[in-house]
């Protein structure tokens, strides 16, 4: 994901928080649905939230030669200031010829790996690294910590 994409998504979430932020100061200090009364803060603190759809993956291929080597990015596209932690990501037995930093990326056991050394993922942060293998790998989320 370049910083086009993460500009566009902090731009759709910008608009979001700018209609709740409308919404809540024409109403009284609070919103009334059909089941429950919801602060104009709780909103605001809901659209800062994180969830698994904040974290993308993407791989490409860079090179076919020998063994091929494949290029991954994770991005963290929420605009909390509290970024998710404790990531991990499902990779079957995940294994490369090069050696890839597992700070950034670890294969704990089958089919589970950590991203950033289990350390938060600042907002727009992006975690990138190459690995060579005979096959690319299915990298997908599994499971994170979000405050």
């Amino acid at each position: 994901m370049n910083s086009v994409h993460v500009l566009i998504a902090f731009i759709i979430v910008l608009s979001h928080v700018q209609f709740l932020t409308a919404a809540a100061s024409s109403l009284d200090n609070n919103i009334t649905t059909t089941t429950s009364t919801v602060k104009p803060q709780e909103l605001l603190k809901r659209a800062y939230s994180c969830t698994s759809r904040d974290l993308s993956i993407g791989q490409t291929t860079q090179s076919q030669h020998g063994i091929p080597e494949y290029a991954v990015e994770i991005v963290n596209t929420c605009q909390s200031k509290c970024g998710p932690s404790n990531i991990h990501f499902h990779c079957g037995s995940f294994a490369s010829a090069k050696i890839v930093n597992p700070r950034d990326f670890k294969r704990l056991s089958y089919d589970d790996c950590l991203v950033n050394h289990g350390q938060p993922l600042k907002s727009g942060q992006v975690i990138s690294f190459t690995y060579s293998n005979t096959f690319k790998y299915p990298i997908s989320f599994k499971y994170a910590t979000f405050c």
